[in-house]
């Protein structure tokens, strides 16, 4: 089930000439029955990859809903943040593009590994068009209009020589999840973080030794969050959160204030 909609995405193609856009299916279902949108009304929007803005409700019946677009708000940047992710099964990996977007992943690499399934490079969930409304799901709860960027690479070897170097340039930090590794993250990252971060997550197996050390002599250095193996789901969300954390711990140092949780 999805969850409400903190705002409405629409795709620039669908204003028409009068400002006006017009919604059928689910989302005049969600505005209808869900949100109980009545003529007069002001909403929260977005343009898919562009402001935000409101909407007045000029009609909204059992056959559809009809929003007047005033998108004149803020685009907010594209979030600094890279997911490297050994691919996982298909419903793990549909939770994990919802997470992502929510969370703010600017990028998303979906990579080979031994310990995947060939198999899973086959699903239906990697074409554009059944993965990118998963992911506007996502920004649709986290009030966001920048669809993270999806790049699928079957080849490990081909990720490794031929992507990350390109990917670690732009990155203040890189980091490689690996329960095995000496040190926590706060070993790894010894101040607040500020910048791009490039973040990679094998699959539920773990990586071979030869993944790892192909990994982080690309830059990407190993760390730990205690010896329990998560789920790819888990990690990611864990993970993504912890990574904001220490932003915000940065923003804390930087304007002054104390260090509180």
């Amino acid at each position: 089930m999805l969850g409400r909609m903190n705002l409405i995405l629409i795709e620039p193609g669908e204003i028409r000439e009068d400002g006006t856009v017009v919604f059928s299916g689910r989302r005049r279902d969600h505005l209808v029955e869900v949100l109980r949108a009545s003529p007069g009304e002001r909403l929260r929007v977005g343009i898919v990859n562009g402001p935000l803005g409101r909407a007045e409700v000029i009609e909204a019946s059992q056959r559809r809903v009809v929003l007047r677009i005033d998108a004149d708000g803020e685009t907010l940047p594209r979030p600094e943040l890279d997911l490297i992710l050994a691919l996982p099964r298909p419903i793990a990996l549909r939770r994990v593009l919802t997470q992502a977007a929510i969370m703010g992943v600017g990028r998303l690499f979906l990579i080979n590994a031994a310990r995947v399934e060939q198999g899973y490079f086959n699903a239906s969930l990697l074409q554009p068009e059944q993965y990118e409304p998963v992911l506007r799901h996502g920004l649709e709860q986290a009030a966001d209009t920048r669809v993270p960027e999806v790049r699928i690479v079957p080849r490990f070897r081909e990720f490794e020589r031929e992507v990350l170097p390109g990917i670690v340039d732009d990155c203040r930090v890189g980091l490689l999840a690996h329960p095995e590794a000496a040190a926590g993250l706060a070993g790894v990252v010894r101040s607040p973080i500020a910048g791009r971060v490039a973040l990679a997550i094998g699959p539920e197996g773990g990586w071979q030794d030869y993944e790892i050390e192909a990994l982080q002599d690309r830059g990407l250095q190993p760390f730990s969050i205690g010896p329990r193996i998560l789920r790819v789901d888990t990690a990611v969300t864990a993970l993504l959160a912890m990574i904001e954390l220490l932003r915000q711990l940065r923003g804390q140092h930087m304007t002054g204030r104390p260090d509180r949780l």
